[in-house]
């Protein structure tokens, strides 16, 4: 299990969805680093993809909470097992869907990118 992300490529505000929502029944995960399958939300994917998200392209994500804020989202350091595919999307106000199978658990709100040119 990884403990923490030591060099993160980002920091995102995530939405948990509740289990009536879709989301995890148990809730926020508690590992220190949680580790799934994301895509990132482009244009008119909903409309023109059959399928989408779950048919979309998919990256393994990687993120540990940091703080929780007053709404209840939380605060996260983000990476990706391979940070080269994601790095063309992402930027600052970018929406990643956070999966878990099929199923949207969570969205994020990329605020902080921390790549150097």
């Amino acid at each position: 299990m990884m403990e923490k992300i030591e060099d993160p490529v980002a920091e995102a505000v995530v939405f948990w969805r509740s289990a009536d929502e879709g989301g995890r029944r148990s809730g926020p995960p508690t590992a220190p680093v949680y580790m799934a399958t994301a895509v990132f939300v482009q244009g008119d994917d909903r409309e023109l993809q059959p399928g989408w998200p779950a048919s979309a392209d998919q990256l393994s994500i990687l993120l540990e909470e940091i703080a929780v804020r007053e709404d209840g989202s939380r605060t996260c350091k983000v990476d990706f097992l391979v940070r080269d595919l994601a790095l063309p999307y992402l930027v600052p106000g970018s929406e990643i869907l956070i999966m878990e199978g099929p199923r949207v658990v969570a969205s994020a709100h990329v605020g902080t990118v921390h790549v150097e040119d």
